[in-house]
C-alpha cells in the first residue's frame, strides 16, 4: 500500500492506493497518523478511493487511527468509499461512527463547520 499526504485549506489529506490487509498497509498508517499527530496535524482525511479492498485487519486499524486522533483532539474523516468498504462500514455499524464525503471539497468544508 502507497499514502500520498497534501495539504487542501489546513487539512491534511491521505490519498491511499492498495490493499489494506494484515501486514499490508496497517502498520503503514498507523506510522503515517502518528508523525502527523506528533507535528501538530489533527484535521485528517482518508481519501479510500484508491483502496480496492479493506480486511479485519485493515478495518481494525481505520477504527484505530480514528480514535488516535480523536483523543489527540482531532477529527478524521473518510472520503470515497468503494462500495465494497461502505457495504463493509455498513454491515459493522461503523458506518454511523464515521463522517463519510463523496467530495473532496465537502470533506474539507466539513472542518471549518
Amino acid at each position: 500500500m502507497e499514502i500520498a499526504e497534501r495539504s487542501v485549506d489546513g487539512v491534511t489529506v491521505l490519498d491511499l492506493k492498495g490493499k489494506m490487509t494484515l501486514g499490508e498497509g496497517d502498520e503503514l498508517l498507523k506510522d503515517k497518523i502518528n508523525s502527523l499527530l506528533a507535528s501538530g496535524h489533527k484535521k485528517l482525511v482518508l481519501n479510500l478511493e484508491g483502496v480496492p479492498y479493506i480486511d479485519s485487519a485493515g478495518l481494525g486499524e481505520v477504527v484505530r487511527t480514528y480514535t488516535t486522533v480523536s483523543r489527540q483532539g482531532g477529527s478524521l474523516k473518510l472520503l470515497n468509499l468503494t462500495k465494497r468498504i461502505e457495504d463493509l462500514l455498513s454491515i459493522t455499524k461503523l458506518l454511523t461512527v464515521f463522517e463519510t464525503f463523496d467530495t473532496e471539497s465537502d470533506a474539507v468544508k466539513s472542518f471549518s463547520n
